[in-house]
């Protein structure tokens, strides 16, 4: 484009050149890029039916009574509880089952464990095991979904914050430096689990 230039009556010479290829003045371009981006812009709503895409039913008060329920923190909660009991039952009682001193007795070590002393002893430690799993999966889930309604975010931060707190109050019950170290140990097992998820 050529830059306009003045005579010495003050008159414009040298106007702004156009686009040859499609013959639009300066004040058209820019009434069609006001049309297009500008503030003359019209919103149109996207609706899938006119996109070509399927369209979404309108949802009952009901599905958004359930909806708000699924999102809610305390089913969140409950929900981590019981898969960590199953999870934690799983494990303690699979722990049991590849631990070489499972149902003897301290007092008399040279004495044969019965297959139901063994069978006690592998129910109990999958019991620890599903309580301790139970307690942490609702303190976490329950911390995340509240610190990510107080955020606004639902980002990687949350988990680590929440796991910084759990760790922190199940190691407060050892003392301070366990509470310290387990938020911090917490904290970075949540950042490498929601970086190798996402």
């Amino acid at each position: 484009m050529a830059a306009s230039t003045d005579n010495a009556d003050g008159s414009m010479s040298g106007s702004v050149s156009t686009d040859s290829s499609h013959g639009l003045t300066p004040f058209q371009y820019s009434t069609i890029m006001e049309h297009l981006i500008g503030e003359k812009r019209q919103i149109k709503e996207l609706n899938p039916t006119v996109m070509g895409g399927l369209p979404t039913p309108h949802k009952t008060d009901e599905q958004k009574m359930i909806e708000r329920g699924m999102e809610s923190c305390a089913f969140k909660a409950v929900l981590a509880c019981v898969g960590g009991f199953v999870l934690g039952g799983a494990f303690g009682v699979f722990t049991a089952g590849i631990d070489m001193n499972v149902g003897f007795d301290p007092k008399d070590p040279l004495k044969t464990p019965t297959a139901r002393e063994v069978l006690r002893d592998m129910g109990q430690r999958g019991m620890s095991y599903a309580k301790n799993f139970a307690i942490v999966g609702a303190m976490f889930s329950c911390t995340e979904c509240l610190i990510e309604s107080h955020r606004g975010k639902s980002d990687w931060k949350n988990a680590v914050y929440s796991g910084c707190v759990t760790g922190g109050a199940i190691g407060l019950r050892a003392g301070l430096k366990a509470g310290v170290l387990g938020c911090g140990g917490f904290a970075a097992f949540s950042a490498a689990i929601e970086y190798y998820l996402r």
